[in-house]
């Protein structure tokens, strides 16, 4: 074990290394060190996400969970999203108590629930109530899981490696949409019905309940050692007291993440428009299940290219950030533009639940499809640049905590408003307009907090958040 001296680097004000006042540890060699790897440790992180969240993407990319009617979908999600919002928002104080592990555990219970419902419905069909109640107590175990997944996925790489390790976890965690949409595309393949059959949820159910093992199998946090030889250290705040204190201090001292408040607003909103008015409006279920199957890939796609250009080793951090900026924002407008001259065409009162839908073999479904799959790269950039900035603000994971929690409860928060407006029949166009807002009005507020706040190293001691919080 050796100790940097302060005296080797001498970085500029906001510049300093995380590195540069950490003690470095040798790493451990053979299997040990293999499965003490941060990457390893963000891979098995990646499929507890494929498991569970990523099954629950591939089942909404359906339309309306895979019913007929997208009504009770809508819904329970907006019941879902409306826990969410609450719970994430503390969620930051209860992963640094408990520690991520068990976070990650409690985190992944509401799923199997969740899509054990949409069975029950397809049995039951007076099971409506079910349905939604499943779903407002997945938005409390999501919260949970979702917070104690962005404070790992950013805190364990360095911070040259921080779009990468962002890519690898959303490809793997995307792979679960891509499953669960190749399960529902194969089941309905020969289908021109507009719902899915029990077999789909069985498989989907399955899949879920064995998503709550994978956390007990990964590592503590704290025996976790980066490439550059510096620990993880996870929070230690010692009572719920302190925890609670310390989300007041993360926004206190930190208050250009208020910046990054509508872009996390618009991170969730334009699943409605997607999945239930566009998807679950026009094509019938087999067409439906292979858009979502490229749905899915795409975003494997969009995450590792957009990852990939945010770790450019030959560009500063800033130029980078700008550089994701600019991206977004072509990307935003190509695919709402072209998006529009489709919207335009259709209406709730021109495509009831019953009418006869578009097929893969219709003409007009390729360019349409084609749409979807941008769409797919977009919602990946989006998410993978939203994390990126998070992790270019900090490297503590007990203040990651807190960022992820403030990302998920807004993001939940919007999209349980635009989920209830869907369910009370609010127009298409509407849905689409205010999606479109959305989007802009996220890159607008994040490029002064880009200008501001994004240097090229994270100063560790500033960055400190346990020192402030016992300050207080």
């Amino acid at each position: 074990m050796t100790h940097v001296p302060d005296t080797e680097k001498d970085w500029k004000r906001g510049e300093t290394s995380d590195s540069a006042s950490q003690q470095l540890y040798e790493r451990p060699n053979g299997l040990r060190g293999l499965y003490y790897h941060p990457l390893t440790q963000t891979c098995l992180l990646g499929f507890v996400c494929f498991m569970c969240p990523g099954l629950f993407n591939a089942l909404n990319g359906l339309g309306g969970g895979g019913q007929v009617d997208n009504t009770t979908g809508a819904n329970s999600n907006a019941a879902l999203y409306a826990t969410f919002a609450f719970f994430a928002f503390f969620a930051g104080s209860i992963n640094n108590k408990l520690g991520s592990r068990v976070t990650l555990i409690l985190g992944t219970m509401g799923y199997a629930l969740y899509v054990g419902s949409y069975l029950a419905i397809n049995i039951h069909p007076g099971a409506k109530g079910f349905v939604i109640a499943a779903g407002a107590i997945l938005g409390i175990s999501a919260g949970l899981l979702w917070t104690a997944q962005g404070s790992l996925m950013m805190a364990y790489p360095t911070e040259g490696e921080k779009g990468k390790y962002i890519g690898v976890f959303w490809g793997i965690f995307n792979l679960g949409g891509v499953v669960g949409a190749s399960v529902a595309l194969g089941e309905n393949f020969n289908s021109k019905a507009n719902s899915v059959g029990n077999g789909t949820y069985i498989g989907f159910l399955v899949l879920t309940c064995l998503g709550v093992l994978i956390p007990f199998t990964m590592a503590d946090p704290a025996k976790v050692i980066r490439t550059d030889g510096t620990k993880v250290t996870p929070a230690h705040n010692p009572s719920w007291k302190s925890e609670f204190l310390g989300l007041y201090v993360a926004l206190r001292t930190d208050p250009m993440i208020l910046l990054l408040f509508p872009m996390f607003l618009a991170s969730n909103w334009f699943y409605t428009w997607q999945f239930n008015d566009y998807n679950g409006a026009i094509f019938n279920i087999r067409a439906r299940s292979l858009n979502n199957l490229v749905y899915w890939i795409a975003q494997i796609i969009g995450s590792v290219a957009i990852g990939r250009l945010l770790d450019q080793p030959k560009l500063s951090r800033r130029v980078r950030a700008f550089t994701g900026w600019a991206v977004l924002f072509v990307f935003v407008f190509f695919v709402h533009i072209w998006a529009y001259f489709y919207q335009k065409t259709y209406t709730r009162a021109s495509v009831p639940p019953d009418s006869e839908r578009l097929d893969i073999f219709d003409p007009g479904y390729t360019g349409k499809i084609f749409l979807y799959v941008f769409c797919g790269v977009l919602d990946a950039m989006w998410q993978t640049t939203a994390y990126w900035l998070m992790g270019a603000m900090s490297n503590d994971p007990g203040k990651l905590a807190y960022f992820a929690g403030f990302y998920k409860s807004l993001q939940s928060a919007g999209a349980a408003g635009i989920w209830r407006a869907d369910a009370v029949l609010t127009p298409y166009m509407n849905i689409f307009a205010s999606t479109w807002a959305m989007l802009v009005a996220g890159l607008i507020f994040v490029l002064p907090m880009i200008h501001l706040r994004v240097h090229e190293h994270t100063d560790s001691q500033a960055d400190a958040l346990d020192e402030k919080v016992g300050d207080i």
